[in-house]
């Protein structure tokens, strides 16, 4: 039966992230150095200038200041410089407030994380975006080949230069480029486990679907994305050999099938037996009971692996069983 998103009920998904750092012990805080906070770090290197202009301009220095704990991601002046002109901004003071605290708090995540404190994975910033009052953007973060953050400079993301520089409230990591506010595409893309949901929603007889889940019209969206081996079992299901063979008018369907238009829908608001209405125009089930999970048109069950990655314009949970809508 159809229920409203946010209606509260009592069965309620529980699922959460594994957390993709480790907090630091007592002995590690007691080890960081006292009356050299991240501010003071900032200020003493002539490379981060910008970032402590932006931060003063933001009313985000005293935060950074003062007590707390705090991990940040800290763009060298030639990071704000190229970022300033691919956005179009003559300097720091063209950047409107709101926006220019919304970018710097994505560099910024709780608790103190050194690089061997990080693992691939989600992080959450403490940027709230504008899809979401209650869930803060969420941060990629592949340690495959360095730190490498939301899918590297390409995709709107960095990658850490210098790590480790210790300060007396948190650490600072230094990063090649200024990160970006993710979008849905931008994190699909991040994320290596959705390479074949990218090549699907990029390719060339489709609808430019990396461009809308990029954008705000008809935003938030909710997308529920398919894993790599998601894929790999409906081609094997389907008795295919490639994505190349699905039917364009099916493919098409199929992925619109995975994205609720005009809601940003948290695991928590999801119920048992709630019915979603889909971009497609069809519905699918979603059971919480034993595990959260889809039951798609077909009656093909998914389950849902990962929840809540928030993006600046809508959120994906990861599944993994492709949806079908009706044949």
């Amino acid at each position: 039966m159809k229920r409203n998103f946010f209606r509260k009920g009592i069965a309620i998904l529980t699922l959460a992230f594994i957390p993709v750092v480790s907090s630091c012990s007592d002995d590690d805080n007691e080890q960081m150095p006292q009356g050299n906070t991240i501010v003071d770090i900032a200020s003493s290197n002539a490379n981060l200038s910008l970032l402590v202009d932006a931060l003063d301009r933001a009313d985000l220095a005293a935060t950074l200041d003062g007590n707390g704990s705090f991990t940040v991601f800290a763009p060298t002046n030639q990071a704000f410089t190229a970022f300033l002109q691919q956005k179009g901004f003559a300097n720091l003071d063209a950047v409107p407030v709101p926006v220019l605290k919304e970018i710097l708090l994505n560099h910024v995540i709780s608790g103190a994380v050194t690089s061997s404190s990080l693992t691939t994975g989600y992080v959450k910033t403490m940027a709230k975006g504008s899809a979401s009052s209650t869930n803060t953007l969420s941060m990629y973060i592949n340690t495959a080949n360095g730190v490498v953050i939301n899918g590297g400079a390409a995709n709107g993301g960095a990658t850490v230069t210098t790590a480790d520089v210790m300060a007396s409230n948190g650490v600072v990591h230094i990063v090649g480029n200024v990160i970006d506010l993710p979008t849905v595409t931008s994190h699909a893309i991040a994320n290596p486990d959705f390479s074949i949901l990218v090549q699907a929603l990029t390719r060339n007889d489709q609808p430019d679907f990396a461009g809308i889940l990029s954008g705000t019209q008809n935003s938030p969206f909710t997308v529920f994305a398919p894993t790599n081996s998601a894929f790999a079992s409906l081609l094997t299901e389907l008795n295919l050999t490639g994505l190349a063979q699905i039917p364009q008018a099916t493919l098409e369907n199929t992925l619109k099938y995975h994205v609720v238009a005009g809601q940003n829908i948290l695991a928590a608001s999801l119920m048992n037996n709630m019915s979603v209405t889909t971009f497609q125009g069809s519905d699918f089930t979603v059971n919480t009971q034993g595990g959260a999970s889809i039951r798609d048109a077909n009656g093909r069950v998914s389950t849902i692996t990962a929840t809540d990655v928030q993006a600046s314009n809508g959120v994906l949970h990861a599944i993994n069983k492709v949806l079908l809508p009706p044949m």
